[in-house]
């Protein structure tokens, strides 16, 4: 018999709402993820503490762990930790840092991770990837999806809005990504995954069209929606492909290039978008990326993000580096310095610098 469906790896619960935290205690005490209360928490050390000083009354049960960084190390010190607690599953308690590390922990050790994002920094939320820094720059780790999903739109409010705006270019690059991957199909015959590519750019033109500001509740929500959304896609598609393409090399080739210097992860793929697009000729699509990305306070030129035109230049030119094998416009075109920089200070004078 032919199989005619398929299952698709996804939270058994998102929550999204103001005063979702409220109801902390009665999710965790739902039967399919804990069912003596026996659960680990892992938070940061910083508002992670207050975090704690807040829940720890509600959850008996649970062991506190405090996790110092978003590296593997830290990652691995977690799982060894929590090995033969006999705990029933890891709680994520903070930003994409805190539920990367997770994430990595919660695999290794076998146990269900929930996550309850306190930032909307990026779509790592509820991807089945964990980013973590290690002795050769950043890798990235399968992990499985978080089986539950919380996001209080309270504790998003309070954090510093640059997360907010972070998560904005971040959902926005999918439109850059998912036009990587149709260029790819078309010049090399990569196969694309249609209900991913569709979960992906629905995140992302939801975000793009949405009127609202990053002040609104329902903006918040379809921003929260769409980080999902995009994590689910990653999910189907078995990789970050409908969510990456040379708008992450550009942002991973900052962050190795200019470790002590590179903006959040959200700015850069933003600007990496923006200029992917106006490479491939896109130049209505580009326009609409960088309108919306000002409108929302996001840089669209890397002067903005105290990088010099040269700067991004170099970092165009080695982004290809950053994801061996991967097809984007970039390795498609394969540009010298000099034509990047003149692909750069022609989108200069396009978007009105």
């Amino acid at each position: 018999m032919p199989v005619l469906t398929r299952l698709i790896p996804s939270p058994v619960v998102v929550d999204i709402r103001r005063g979702a935290l409220d109801d902390l205690s009665a999710l965790l005490a739902d039967q399919r993820i804990s069912s003596n209360g026996k659960i680990a928490v892992a938070i940061s050390g910083g508002s992670g503490l207050k975090l704690r000083d807040q829940f720890a009354p509600e959850l008996p049960g649970a062991d506190w762990y405090t996790v110092g960084g978003g590296t593997i190390d830290e990652a691995v010190k977690l799982a060894d930790a929590m090995r033969g607690k006999r705990y029933d599953a890891v709680v994520a308690l903070g930003g994409g840092k805190i539920i990367d590390v997770s994430k990595y922990a919660a695999a290794r050790v076998g146990l269900p991770l929930v996550a309850i994002a306190t930032n909307l920094s990026h779509d790592g939320i509820c991807s089945p990837i964990s980013t973590l820094d290690n002795d050769n720059g950043r890798g990235s780790y399968g992990v499985p999806t978080p089986i539950a999903l919380v996001i209080d739109l309270d504790v998003i409010r309070d954090a510093p809005i640059r997360f907010i705006r972070s998560g904005i270019g971040d959902a926005i690059s999918n439109i850059s990504a998912l036009a990587d991957w149709e260029l790819s199909h078309r010049e090399t015959g990569e196969k694309i995954d249609g209900l991913a590519a569709a979960m992906a750019r629905s995140a992302g033109e939801a975000v793009l069209r949405h009127p609202g500001g990053v002040g609104d509740d329902d903006f918040l929500v379809t921003l929260s929606e769409g980080l999902v959304m995009s994590g689910i896609a990653m999910s189907i598609s078995g990789d970050s492909r409908p969510s990456s393409g040379a708008c992450h090399e550009i942002s991973h080739a900052f962050d190795l290039l200019f470790p002590e210097r590179a903006a959040s992860h959200g700015e850069q793929c933003g600007l990496g978008a923006a200029f992917a697009m106006h490479l491939r000729g896109a130049r209505d699509e580009a326009g609409v990326i960088v309108e919306t990305l000002r409108r929302h306070g996001l840089p669209v030129l890397p002067e903005e993000m105290g990088f010099t035109a040269d700067e991004f230049v170099r970092a165009v030119e080695f982004a290809p580096q950053t994801r061996p094998g991967r097809f984007t416009i970039l390795e498609h075109l394969d540009l010298s310095a000099d034509e990047i920089r003149d692909a750069y200070a022609d989108y200069a004078k396009a978007i009105g610098s």
